[in-house]
């Protein structure tokens, strides 16, 4: 059972390590990119791993800095992480893989009002055709959530999804179906940009996902959009944006 704790903003969710610094070369495909690393002078290209598959496109070109983390296995064909990329002054978190240990932060400390206090917080629950990231249970009351990271800001505005996604509108899909049988029904975006204001669905990307979005919201799925910075190696959360006035298109 969760109780709900304030918390300040800049609270300090998770610990990130990361080796070196490198600039970016490519992206031959969506799981890898070549990336120029300086090791005492030597400069060498490596094979580093591109654990999201969204474009990236604001973050991911050539002469960008990037941080990287050695591969655990020194058997691996890519022998580094992506971690997180420079835009502006901010670092940004590109490694959805840390995406579980933040949400279940934000879950078990109560950060969303509305999600706190539950009896239960079970992961990866099937629903529907879909696996869903986690089905909450309060007083007999199920809530089905799923959780996405969004990476892509133009000026104060940030917008999922930045490449198009059939999965994510399927997953929106049965949060809608959930709403229609009675459950309660929850998308938690990670907003992993700190100079963001607002958050909003892109239509100009996935035009078939923002329609989606929006008839998610009119069957009564709640949207919380956190944002989160990515300092010093230490993930921080910042607050809850509002929605946007209106989604991309």
């Amino acid at each position: 059972m969760t109780r709900r704790s304030q918390f300040q903003t800049r609270t300090e969710v998770l610990n990130i390590h990361t080796d070196t610094e490198g600039t970016f070369i490519e992206r031959p495909n969506r799981f890898l990119a070549i990336v120029e690393i300086d090791n005492n002078g030597t400069k060498t290209q490596e094979k580093v791993h591109v654990h999201d598959p969204g474009r990236l496109l604001d973050i991911l070109y050539p002469g960008n800095r990037v941080l990287l983390r050695k591969a655990s296995n020194p058997n691996r064909k890519t022998g580094w992480d992506m971690i997180a990329g420079i835009s502006g002054d901010n670092w940004i978190l590109i490694n959805s893989a840390f995406h579980r240990q933040i949400s279940e932060w934000v879950l078990e400390n109560g950060i969303i009002e509305e999600l706190s206090d539950n009896d239960s917080i079970l992961p990866e629950q099937k629903y529907g055709d879909s696996r869903l990231d986690y089905l909450l249970l309060k007083d007999g009351q199920s809530t089905w959530i799923e959780v996405k990271g969004c990476t892509l800001a133009e000026g104060s505005v940030a917008s999922f999804p930045d490449a198009p996604t059939t999965r994510g509108k399927r997953h929106l899909e049965e949060l809608i179906k959930a709403r229609s049988e009675g459950h309660d029904a929850a998308a938690i975006i990670l907003v992993l940009r700190p100079e963001a204001e607002c958050f909003t669905a892109n239509g100009i990307i996935d035009p078939a996902f923002a329609r989606t979005f929006e008839e998610a919201l009119k069957a009564g799925v709640k949207v919380f959009p956190l944002q989160f910075s990515f300092e010093d190696g230490n993930i921080r959360y910042l607050s809850q944006l509002p929605l946007c006035d209106k989604v991309l298109y």
